[in-house]
């Protein structure tokens, strides 16, 4: 383990954390494409709120060295002379739901044009199984006029990054890891021993720890689907959801998963990696996709029974006014990457309303950009015929909902996280 050094390509939410980790213990070069993130974490801030200014500015290395710190570089060059190189760059879906390697097959380009013999290449980004291997690797191969597995090597570590948890940070979670050969598996095994204190799992292939990932953020996406499923049944029988789990909870092995919203870059977007794979192999995945589906279609749904608890009030719809509390894709977090808030969203744009939206952790550029919202940081300063709570924020559970609704309005509690006396209903 000694004479390591490591060239870390992607800052975001995986890299950064990954990135600030081994730099404890190893000389790290964090490389990233996007200027203005690179001036960002050199000046000590990090916008994604995973890592704190104190850790990262304890760890932070303003030129090149020897020594052990962390490096933040836009230039290729200065990853040159590293001997590992961890990708973790985004694997995003398109709109029809097709796997994007785009992001990573221009890192790997970027990390074939500096390889050098004797380096290994891992790979954090979650992707179906064989992915690493064979679209990845080749790119390496075409870069570098390298051989793989005779002059440089892979390895495959999925990240388990959980974004806004400062409960299970990146050093307590067991980590997967596996190489493209026994002993080069065991040498990324080593590397990851040395600072993940809650251990990790050799898996014998690549292809079965890329397997091993997609399939974790499956099984919630499916359990979650099934909880949903149950929401919308029990809600024609005019029985609450959460007070059923609540009941069936009791029973010792019954799984705690709650309804609600599914988006993220894991959760919404893995199954679709492997069903993308499995069909390649002429098997079309059925609980899957129908996960996904009924998954997919919670934001119109909500939408629908809140025009239904308007007209039920007798509340006009058109132009009537509705706040949606919080657009990030979880709690306490400003991640906003694929975001089922926004199905809400649009779903009841449809029906004439003004929408307006209030989440103090999202950023309003990025809101703006991806999806073309106004957002804003600070409690409007109007009444609303319907407020929804998308987003379990902290701060939403103390607000002065009296003052925010007019005389006769709606609450619609998604997460299910507000006194029974505010709300109308909840998923």
């Amino acid at each position: 383990m000694n004479n390591i050094k490591i060239g870390v390509v992607g800052l975001g939410y995986v890299g950064l954390p990954l990135a600030r980790l081994f730099a404890t213990k190893y000389e790290v070069v964090g490389f990233d494409i996007n200027n203005e993130r690179v001036r960002a974490l050199t000046s000590g801030v990090d916008s994604t709120l995973e890592v704190s200014n104190d850790d990262l500015i304890a760890v932070l290395k303003k030129e090149e060295s020897d020594e052990n710190g962390l490096l933040f570089t836009t230039s290729i060059e200065s990853i040159r002379n590293c001997n590992y190189y961890i990708i973790t760059v985004p694997t995003p879906v398109d709109k029809n739901n097709r796997p994007i390697l785009t992001p990573l097959i221009k890192a790997s380009e970027t990390v074939g044009k500096v390889l050098s013999k004797g380096n290994i290449v891992i790979y954090e980004s979650t992707v179906y199984p064989g992915a690493t291997e064979e679209d990845c690797v080749p790119v390496l191969e075409k870069e570098s006029g390298l051989v793989f597995n005779k002059d440089f090597f892979a390895g495959y570590s999925p990240e388990r990054i959980n974004p806004g948890d400062k409960e299970h940070t990146i050093e307590k979670i067991l980590k997967v890891t596996s190489g493209s050969t026994l002993a080069v598996g065991k040498k990324v095994d080593d590397l990851y021993k040395s600072v993940i204190t809650a251990g990790t799992h050799l898996a014998p292939t690549i292809k079965v720890a890329e397997a091993a990932k997609v399939i974790e953020n499956s099984q919630r996406d499916i359990n979650i689907a099934f909880v949903n499923e149950l929401a919308k049944i029990f809600n024609l029988m005019d029985i609450n959801t959460h007070d059923v789990l609540e009941a069936a909870g009791t029973k010792w092995n019954f799984l705690p998963f709650k309804p609600g919203l599914v988006g993220g870059h894991c959760i919404g977007v893995d199954p679709y990696y492997l069903a993308q794979k499995a069909q390649e192999y002429g098997y079309h995945p059925e609980i899957i996709l129908a996960g996904r589906r009924l998954n997919d279609s919670m934001g119109s749904y909500i939408a629908s029974e809140v025009i239904k608890l308007m007209l039920q009030k007798d509340i006009a719809i058109k132009n009537s006014e509705i706040l949606i509390l919080g657009i990030t894709f979880k709690e306490n977090c400003p991640d906003i990457r694929n975001t089922k808030a926004v199905d809400v969203i649009f779903a009841l744009k449809d029906y004439g309303v003004n929408i307006s939206i209030f989440d103090p952790w999202a950023n309003i550029k990025e809101v703006k950009h991806e999806y073309n919202l106004d957002s804003v940081k600070e409690v409007p300063n109007i009444k609303f015929d319907a407020i929804i709570l998308t987003v379990a924020h902290n701060e939403f559970i103390n607000l002065d909902y009296e003052n925010l609704k007019k005389e006769n309005s709606v609450v619609y509690d998604v997460k299910n996280v507000l006194p029974e006396k505010i709300k109308n209903k909840t998923l």
